[in-house]
């Protein structure tokens, strides 16, 4: 079966593999081209660097007008991804657009590492820990950056 969704992401999987940012892959399932595994890493200079981050990206058949559900499978520390995986970012929200595909998905949850926006928290601790004290937080971080190199 051929659907608009499906040729979408046959696209959007062939220009990942041909063009990929830096840090960040993904594919298919093997039978099931809209359940996908990703790996983000932490990117270099920051806090999360040497991170090795799994996600998971279910599409439905409304794809690309509808946002994929995005997890990550990995345990995480951070403001914008709630206990269960599940991240709190714009563009996999109210901010969608047809426009983004999975290399920009992927991209701009590995900025969001950096970037945390703690006045929209998934994570209450962490969005405390990140605006009241740094020291701490970015001690909880390399935890799960550490935690990370073997899940």
């Amino acid at each position: 079966m051929s659907t608009a969704a499906r040729r979408r992401l046959m696209r959007d999987f062939k220009r990942l593999q041909s063009d990929p940012p830096a840090g960040i892959s993904g594919a298919p399932l093997e039978n099931n081209i809209l359940m996908w595994q990703a790996v983000i890493f932490g990117p270099d200079d920051s806090i999360w660097e040497g991170a090795t981050f799994k996600l998971s990206l279910q599409f439905s058949e409304e794809y690309p007008n509808d946002a994929p559900t995005v997890k990550f499978l990995s345990k995480m520390f951070h403001p914008n991804v709630y206990a269960d995986g599940s991240i709190c970012l714009d563009i996999l929200q109210n901010q969608w657009s047809p426009i983004y595909d999975i290399a920009a998905i992927l991209t701009s949850i590995q900025s969001l590492l950096c970037d945390p926006n703690p006045n929209s928290p998934a994570n209450s601790e962490s969005a405390r820990l990140f605006r009241e004290n740094k020291r701490e937080y970015n001690r909880k971080v390399k935890e799960i950056v550490e935690q990370s190199w073997s899940s």
